[in-house]
C-alpha cells in the first residue's frame, strides 16, 4: 500500500511563497500522474495541479501562472511551488495519484495533508 506524506505548509503573508513536498512510498510511483489537491473549510476538495509521468503539467485556472508542479521519480517526490499566494489559497493541501479529474478519483489513501494559511 502506498503511503503519502505531505510537508512544507505554514503561515505566509499575501504575496508570499511556499514550496510543498510530497513523499510517496511504493515502487509504482513513476507510472502515475500525480496531483496536488486542496480543501478549504466548508468546501469540496479540488485538484489544483497535476503532472504526468512524463512531466506534462496542468493547472486549475485559479492557480495558473502562480503555482508550479514538479516531480522527481527517482526520489518518489512531488513538489508544488506556490508564489504570489492569496488568502483564497488557504487550505489543507494533499497529493495523490490521479485516476480521474472529474469526478475526482485517486489511487491511494489520502495522507494527512499540510496546512497552508495565507494571512496578514
Amino acid at each position: 500500500q502506498v503511503q503519502l506524506v505531505e510537508s512544507g505548509g505554514g503561515l505566509v503573508q499575501p504575496g508570499g511563497s511556499l514550496r510543498l513536498s510530497c513523499a510517496a512510498s511504493g515502487s509504482i510511483f513513476s507510472a502515475y500522474t500525480m496531483g496536488w489537491y486542496r480543501q478549504a473549510p466548508g468546501k469540496q476538495r479540488e485538484l489544483v495541479a497535476r503532472i504526468s509521468s512524463g512531466g506534462v503539467t496542468n493547472y486549475a485556472d485559479s492557480v495558473k501562472g502562480r503555482f508550479t508542479v514538479s516531480r522527481d521519480n527517482g526520489k518518489k517526490m512531488v513538489y508544488l511551488q506556490m508564489n504570489s499566494l492569496k488568502s483564497e489559497d488557504t487550505a489543507v493541501y494533499y497529493c495523490n495519484a490521479v485516476l480521474s479529474v472529474a469526478p475526482i478519483a485517486t489511487a491511494w489513501p489520502w495522507g494527512q495533508g499540510t496546512q497552508v494559511t495565507v494571512s496578514s
